[in-house]
């Protein structure tokens, strides 16, 4: 039976620092993001063939492609995800295989989806072709290709929780990153789920030109701006300093000033149903929270006193929220080989 290499990478949610981590405030004042990965994953699989053809399916998109390995792969917008890092990592350079990937959330999630499913293609292709790939390599490469190769705007944080995996508090410099791994206490991480409320918008999140108007604000010098993505880098260290202290109510309620903060740096990042749906939850036992992601759609995070949780979802589901529960993830990247006697692991 033929070998199958699979792979998960989990999303994340950030809980402040968003914006530090892309240029150029970054490369002048260095940033900070303290994150988590969540049980929600991009798949992947990929099928050696021995016959020169790629087989790219999305389920997704709905949509396959098929390619010859010889041919030039044109990013035209379909699968240009896959089609570059098959380029980068010479996936060419073979005899061909089948790629099948489907991701937990959709596109626009806020959740970091499409760096996961970068993560997730890199991990099979240095599976595949047996590349000798560190974790900070790997996610240098996944930000490298989509923010640089393909022009997708966005920072660097969501490549690095991808890979990495768990909670952490990453410190972005212009030569290097740094990946602190938070050592929560296992009582302070069932806490927070026990608290903690996603809630989809019910509207992606849509680039809408949000990461550019921040940029441009703070190029301008443009004080709310510039105030609020300074802020999120002293609230990144207070929050993450709160949950190594199980100061958890009081990291709840951080949300919200993270939130007022985060509206500062456009006036792109919130909307009308935005508004909405957050200050309905606040009325009904939401300590704080905030949109994931750039903002202008996708999930809202929400800290609930436990009791009233219940309140909030119902209160949001009556406007048009759809509430989720979810679970943390303490790994990165995994990848694994199937074949016809079981599985063996790799990480």
């Amino acid at each position: 039976m033929p070998v199958r290499i699979r792979a998960k990478a989990p999303l994340r949610l950030s809980f402040a620092g968003g914006g530090t981590d892309v240029s150029p405030f970054l490369e002048r004042e260095g940033g900070c993001v303290l994150s988590a990965t969540i049980s929600r994953y991009s798949w992947g699989t990929l099928s050696p063939r021995e016959d020169g053809q790629i087989h790219l399916e999305s389920a997704d998109l709905g949509a396959l492609f098929y390619f010859d390995t010889r041919s030039n792969l044109v990013y035209d917008g379909k699968m240009d995800l896959a089609k570059a890092a098959i380029r980068t990592l010479s996936g060419q350079d073979s005899g061909g295989f089948d790629l099948f990937l489907q991701t937990d959330a959709p596109p626009g999630s806020g959740l970091g989806s499409s760096s996961s499913l970068m993560v997730n293609m890199i991990g099979l292709l240095r599976e595949f072709k047996a590349l000798p790939l560190t974790e900070y390599e790997m996610a240098e490469l996944a930000f490298q290709i989509e923010r640089k190769q393909l022009g997708i705007r966005g920072g660097m944080q969501d490549q690095y929780a991808s890979v990495f995996g768990g909670f952490n508090f990453i410190e972005f410099h212009p030569d290097h990153v740094i990946v602190n791994p938070l050592r929560i206490n296992r009582d302070s991480t069932n806490e927070l789920e026990h608290n903690l409320l996603l809630c989809y918008t019910g509207k992606p999140r849509t680039t809408d030109g949000i990461i550019q108007d921040q940029v441009g604000r703070y190029e301008h010098n443009e004080e709310a701006a510039m105030e609020g993505l300074r802020k999120q880098k002293t609230l990144a260290v207070e929050m993450k300093n709160l949950l190594l202290q199980r100061r958890l109510d009081d990291f709840g309620a951080l949300l919200d000033t993270a939130w007022q903060f985060k509206k500062k740096m456009s006036p792109k990042i919130s909307n009308p149903l935005i508004d909405e749906m957050y200050d309905e939850a606040r009325r009904n036992g939401a300590l704080g929270g905030k949109i994931t992601g750039a903002g202008g759609g996708g999930y809202l995070l929400l800290y609930c006193e436990y009791e009233k949780k219940h309140k909030v979802a119902e209160a949001l589901r009556k406007i048009g929220g759809i509430p989720t529960e979810f679970g943390f993830e303490f790994h990165g990247l995994q990848t694994w080989r199937m074949n016809g006697h079981g599985a063996n692991g790799r990480h």
